[in-house]
């Protein structure tokens, strides 16, 4: 798609520090099953801008506000990759993810939902343990 027919792009603004596209999850935003199999991210009212015209030097930015509730079921199925040479390591097993989504722009009153939890599935997502960088060791 191009820049030209985009008429909406959500994400967080850039942080004082720098970063992008990063949200701050609260306390109780995520959750594990006690057997570790089943995680649940869930935010509401998150504070992010409208910014159709990204990645255009100094956009126009709206804000906007998104409420987002995610789900990750582990399989029995494992996964592991190691690579030392990148210095990146995953072990976990294969999951089914589920997500929905609301947007709102109050300044223009826009507002949309996605389809619900339910009728949504990945085409692939791991529950586990990643490592990389000065953490990994061989």
């Amino acid at each position: 798609m191009s820049h030209e027919n985009q008429v909406h792009d959500f994400h967080p603004p850039v942080s004082f520090c720098g970063l992008y596209w990063m949200a701050s999850v609260p306390a109780g935003g995520l959750r594990f099953s006690g057997d570790g199999k089943t995680a649940v991210l869930q935010l509401n009212g998150v504070k992010v801008i409208d910014q159709p015209a990204w990645p255009k030097f100094k956009a126009k930015a709206t804000p906007a506000r998104m409420d987002i509730k995610i789900v990750w079921k582990a399989t029995d199925e494992k996964v592991s990759y190691n690579d030392p040479q990148k210095q990146f390591r995953v072990d976990g097993y294969k999951a089914v993810a589920q997500m929905e989504a609301s947007m709102e722009v109050p300044e223009i009153g826009f507002s949309w939902k996605s389809d619900p939890l339910e009728t949504s599935k990945a085409k692939f997502a791991i529950i586990g343990e990643e490592t990389n960088g000065k953490y990994y060791t061989t």
